[in-house]
């Protein structure tokens, strides 16, 4: 193990021994607001440090077996005991690079999906509305909630645009790699000559944002409500309960007409500019990251291309990663968690690949 992380594991076992004492005192714990910080700190360290003590130990019994290869009557377990430790040893050190990784801040937070149609008109109305599908299969395959915040039906059918919200257990750090330009090749049902079509859809994953997130003064947001549109009953067309916000700093907008209620879709439409504000400081960080290790995935390029779904050949491609599975059907009936697990355990890779670079870096400077 490199000499710099075994510097940090160390200097961590420091601060969960110095939090343990801190947690102790009657200072802390009668001040609600510090305990709890630091009980929070306290336990994602504790993973860690656990692996450490336990890689520290292994590493010791490895030791002692390899002092009894020098006894006769030893040396045949003491090998044995070796392959084994040795195999341990190693297992665990992937381990203890994968908890010294930095940890996504948003990754627990729960998500708003927004997904407008792009280019293909019609056909891509379609798609966005397959694509709202797909992801709403999988959210019940994984027991989450998804709540519609905003829906703007197409003429033909499909949706030109829709936003929801995603409540459940790791719902960004398992979809965060979602957001980009998917694209569809397909004979459309309109199409008598059986040409196929290329359309588009645009999917934006962003961690649904608390007031703590992002601050947003009232003075920073200029208030606009007007008569609703398109389906939604006769309180549609009667009533100014369509809400339009826009933030006056950064010139983004967002509408609401989803509810009867004016305020509701008041709260509804500062909850998706609250998002925005913070996938749009997000995004600014992650192409920042990107540009460093020239990786694609998470990337944060709203307009690059992630994704092919070619009916005709049966297959999804995933052009990042290079991965092509087939089974589309099953694919848009929300069963993409390969796919979802191969990005994330391609952006891992990267990110170990990363840590290590920095480490040689790291002693490299030392050793001058």
């Amino acid at each position: 193990m490199e000499a710099s992380i075994r510097a940090k594991l160390e200097t961590l076992s420091e601060r969960y021994e110095e939090l343990g004492d801190m947690l102790c005192d009657p200072e802390i714990t009668g001040n609600k607001t510090e305990f709890l910080k630091l009980s929070r700190e306290h336990a994602e360290i504790r993973p860690v440090v656990d692996a450490w003590t336990q890689f520290q130990e292994l590493h010791t019994a490895l030791e002692e077996a390899r002092e009894l290869l020098d006894d006769p009557d030893m040396k045949e377990l003491a090998q044995d005991d070796i392959g084994r430790l040795q195999g341990e040893v190693a297992e665990l050190e992937v381990s203890l690079q994968k908890l010294l990784l930095p940890k996504d801040p948003n990754d627990s937070k729960n998500v708003i999906l927004e997904i407008r149609g792009g280019t293909g008109g019609e056909e891509a109305a379609l798609f966005a509305g397959d694509l709202w599908r797909m992801y709403s299969r999988f959210a019940e395959r994984r027991g989450w909630k998804l709540t519609p915040m905003s829906m703007n039906e197409a003429d033909a059918g499909g949706l030109k645009e829709v936003s929801g919200l995603l409540e459940g257990k790791d719902v960004y750090a398992m979809l965060k790699f979602e957001s980009g330009v998917h694209r569809v090749q397909r004979v459309p049902a309109t199409e008598s000559q059986g040409r196929i079509h290329t359309s588009a859809a645009t999917v934006a994953i962003m961690p649904e944002a608390e007031e703590i997130d992002f601050e947003i003064r009232d003075s920073d947001i200029k208030f606009e409500k007007m008569r609703a549109s398109g389906a939604g009953g006769q309180h549609v067309n009667t009533t100014d309960s369509k809400v339009r916000l826009t933030h006056i700093p950064t010139g983004l907008a967002v509408e609401s007409q989803q509810e009867k209620s004016q305020t509701k879709n008041r709260d509804i439409a500062m909850a998706l500019l609250r998002s925005r504000l913070l996938d749009r400081e997000i995004q600014k960080a992650e192409k920042a990251r990107s540009a460093q290790r020239k990786s694609q995935v998470g990337s944060g390029d709203r307009s690059e291309k992630i994704r092919t779904y070619n009916y005709p050949q049966d297959r999804v491609s995933d052009h990042r990663i290079k991965l092509t599975r087939h089974n589309l059907d099953g694919f848009m009936d929300g069963d993409i968690e390969d796919v979802i697990q191969a990005l994330r355990a391609h952006d891992e890779a990267e990110r170990l690949t990363d840590l290590d670079r920095r480490t040689d870096d790291d002693d490299g400077d030392k050793g001058k």
